[in-house]
């Protein structure tokens, strides 16, 4: 139904997991949660056919939607844990092969940019990090010159994971499957603001990290509190070194471990019986 749906690739996930074709997966008829959210699961300003269900990955974010007045919420888990189901062994290693840290910058999006002191955060992960650092740009940043340069020049490994896609236009359907793939060869997974990549990384045994400048995003919607909820929130989450047990038990709250469906349930919750 929304092209959102697509982000990521993660309908893709979806339609492989119920034994669908992945390539051009079925319409989901919905709207699928693409991203950590502290919200109801969308930007405070996203639109919604009316009656249309929205596919969410805790039951957090169906409760927030609850308590502002909005309905037809089902828990469903995130893409990313039926991933992890799909491939047990993609990019693994063995755990005293796996070094470094994988480090996200907070990222903008299509319509907005970020703006911040790289000096300073790239002083702060020298000093924080102890082995190799590589360094992963949203395309929105690292087709920014003058950002994925500051990286570069400081002599850490920049990589970019491939476009969303945007309009059913340009999705990289593998996008978390190469994220995988790199969370499994990284000890640490670490970031200047709490966001999906850090759970990712928790999930797959990566010792998380949240510190630095959090950058300020263009257009930032201040409804649902931003960085200053985040961190009164999910404190357990924040610092340069994290309880690895508290984030392995936040992590599978927030990407809703326990809500992940069977194939058959899936099929019919999203209409893809097959028809006579």
């Amino acid at each position: 139904m929304h092209h959102h749906n697509h982000y990521y690739g993660q309908s893709h996930i979806l339609a492989r997991y119920a034994g669908l074709d992945d390539e051009f997966p079925p319409r989901l008829r919905g709207y699928l949660q693409h991203g950590w959210n502290i919200g109801c699961g969308w930007n405070p300003a996203h639109e919604f056919f009316d009656g249309a269900w929205r596919f969410v990955w805790s039951d957090w974010p169906r409760r927030r939607g609850h308590y502002l007045g909005r309905r037809n919420y089902h828990v469903v888990g995130a893409p990313w844990l039926y991933l992890l189901e799909l491939e047990p062994e993609l990019g693994a290693v063995p755990e005293d092969e796996r070094e470094g840290t994988l480090w996200f910058l907070f990222h903008g999006w299509e319509g907005g940019k970020i703006s911040g002191n790289h000096r300073r955060l790239i002083d702060e992960i020298k000093e924080t990090e102890r082995g190799p650092v590589t360094i992963s740009l949203y395309y929105t940043e690292f087709e920014r010159r003058e950002i994925r340069q500051h990286y570069e020049k400081a002599g850490f490994d920049v990589i970019c994971f491939g476009q969303r896609g945007w309009n059913y236009e340009g999705t990289d359907r593998r996008f978390l499957y190469k994220q995988l793939e790199a969370f499994r060869r990284h000890k640490r997974v670490a970031s200047n603001r709490l966001a999906t990549a850090i759970f990712y990384g928790v999930s797959v045994g990566c010792e998380p990290a949240v510190y630095g400048d959090p950058m300020d995003l263009a257009g930032e919607n201040p409804l649902f509190g931003g960085v200053a909820r985040i961190e009164r929130l999910w404190p357990e989450m924040i610092g340069k070194q994290v309880d690895p047990v508290a984030a392995r038990e936040i992590t599978d709250e927030e990407l809703g471990r326990a809500w992940l469906l069977p194939p058959e349930e899936m099929r019919m919750l999203f209409d893809w019986r097959e028809r006579d």
